[in-house]
């Protein structure tokens, strides 16, 4: 009886083993994917309610998943096609105008006045060599067009898995879901209230943050407009990408702006885009994002500001996302042992 035990659990412990094992190699064959995998889940949960209302009208799964496909595709490629010609143009419009002769003129007159930045600029100057930074910058662009090739095949494979995935998310998340609960070493309540909470952090942290984004990106692009910066457009955009980087993204914009104008002449320009950009612009989510998220996420606003800081050093830009989403996986599963241990559960609030 003895022996029949001891086999018993040497068998466990063999069986614990490889899957473990098995489980660390199938997290080394997605990792490459990674961002793929969260782009999909997260347009899947984003889009979640529109395709719930197709599904409705088209009966058959695969028709409605490839429909929605086909609608998520139109909905960003055709505004991204227009919006990247858009920029393409005003970045040479931008080019240009740092070229001309009102604007070489300009920044001698600032040189003129100002003695020792006119002397460190010479400094700089004499000490480039042309024909050595030309073969310095050839040998450069050649070292990196391999990267770069490699890079674009990369984003294409990304883009092309993380559609091929979302089709699967909108046809079969039923299946999915009870994938996951099955996974769970959780009761089936506490499975459910966990990826509840996932599902609204994922949809309420992306949605708020590109909107409040989108909204910092308008107002320092009527800022740059009234001014009279050139490529309203393409700096707006830049704007609203940086401000995706919470409480100074946005300054990583503007500021340089606000330099140029004071440099080129424009001190009134210059002072006025400080104000509105330090004041309005990248204070703004301060009071938008915990109003749009906060409530429902039923975090602290330094907490989530934390999480999503934490979540970028970790994660890159994907960390926007998976920073709350750990946060509110940590929270979850913290209430789940003080209500399994009989301690009143601790809701801490905006």
């Amino acid at each position: 009886m003895a022996t029949s035990s001891e086999e018993t659990t040497w068998k466990q412990i063999t069986l614990f083993l490889l899957t473990f094992s098995s489980v660390i190699v199938c997290a080394l064959l997605l990792w490459p994917f990674f961002g793929a995998i969260v782009g999909a889940i997260v347009l899947a949960v984003i889009t979640q309610h529109p395709y719930d209302w197709l599904a409705t009208k088209i009966r058959n799964r695969s028709a409605a998943a490839a429909l929605g496909l086909a609608l998520v595709l139109l909905a960003f490629v055709v505004p991204g096609f227009f919006l990247a010609q858009n920029i393409g143009k005003q970045a040479i419009a931008v080019v240009s105008t740092v070229r001309n002769d009102a604007t070489q003129e300009k920044f001698s007159e600032f040189l003129g006045g100002h003695p020792a930045a006119a002397s460190r600029v010479e400094v700089v100057s004499n000490s480039i060599d042309p024909g050595h930074a030309a073969q310095a910058a050839a040998a450069y662009v050649g070292s990196k067009i391999g990267g770069l090739l490699g890079n674009s095949v990369r984003l294409i494979t990304q883009l092309v898995v993380m559609l091929f995935l979302l089709f699967f998310l909108f046809r079969d998340r039923s299946l999915a879901l009870t994938f996951l609960h099955s996974l769970l070493p959780l009761r089936t309540e506490e499975s459910s209230e966990l990826l509840t909470r996932v599902g609204d952090t994922i949809f309420t942290t992306a949605l708020g943050r590109l909107a409040v984004a989108g909204v910092q990106g308008v107002l320092i692009g009527l800022a740059f407009w009234v001014l009279g910066v050139p490529g309203v457009i393409l700096w707006a955009f830049t704007t609203a990408v940086m401000a995706m980087i919470p409480a100074f993204g946005t300054l990583l914009v503007w500021g340089p702006i606000a330099i140029y104008l004071g440099i080129s002449g424009h001190w009134g320009k210059a002072l006025l885009l400080v104000v509105w950009g330090g004041v309005i612009v990248s204070t703004i989510d301060n009071f938008l994002y915990p109003i749009l998220v906060g409530t429902r996420l039923r975090s602290h606003t330094a907490t989530i500001l934390i999480s999503i800081l934490g979540g970028i050093a970790l994660f890159g830009i994907m960390g926007v996302i998976l920073g709350p989403v750990f946060f509110t996986i940590a929270s979850t599963l913290l209430e789940f042992w003080r209500a399994r241990t009989g301690n009143s559960s601790i809701q801490i609030s905006s």
